[in-house]
């Protein structure tokens, strides 16, 4: 169980780590907001998928949490 703790804990490490860095390219590019300044489709999917990796960095903590306690 120790090993696999140590897989969650960096998985979620390298999202929590990378993911908020790449939505910040995302959002200065070009691509990201039309000529009135609102937010394209580029910027929403991006955001999402981010979003989506930050909740399973969580879900990978907490299942790490729970295989070094003995809970899975």
């Amino acid at each position: 169980m120790i090993v696999l703790s140590v897989v969650l804990f960096l998985n979620a490490a390298f999202n929590a780590l990378v993911w908020p860095q790449f939505y910040k390219r995302v959002a200065n590019d070009p691509r990201a907001r039309d000529e009135n300044g609102k937010a394209t489709a580029f910027l929403k999917v991006h955001a999402v998928l981010i979003a989506i990796a930050l909740v399973l960095a969580l879900v990978s903590v907490l299942a790490g949490v729970a295989a070094l306690t003995g809970a899975l």
